[in-house]
């Protein structure tokens, strides 16, 4: 359970999320993997690989990543999807009569 640990523009903060003055939000790792559906050695992993987005250090000992960068590279990985599943063009079935 998170709790609110103040407010920036008006908007709460928890532990769990940061809104930064920028208006960025600051995901923390166990919602990154919720929202994505991956595991934290495979986020780690991908960061490592310049296949996910960066974190970002929002204290001495805590880690962080950009909300919007997230969505983005899960944007990405649909149409991506969607771009290599796409049907080829419509075509009408010819009359095959002998």
């Amino acid at each position: 359970m998170t709790s609110d640990v103040g407010t920036i523009d008006g908007a709460p903060t928890t532990r769990s999320a940061v809104r930064t003055m920028t208006g960025a939000r600051i995901l923390r790792l166990p919602q990154v993997c919720a929202m994505t559906g991956l595991g934290r050695s495979m986020i780690y992993q991908m960061e490592g690989e310049g296949r996910f987005p960066p974190r970002v250090n929002i204290g001495l000992r805590a880690v962080g990543w950009v909300e919007s960068e997230v969505q983005d590279w899960l944007r990405g990985r649909i149409e991506n999807r969607r771009a290599r599943s796409k049907p080829p063009g419509l075509t009408r079935p010819s009359d095959h009569r002998k």
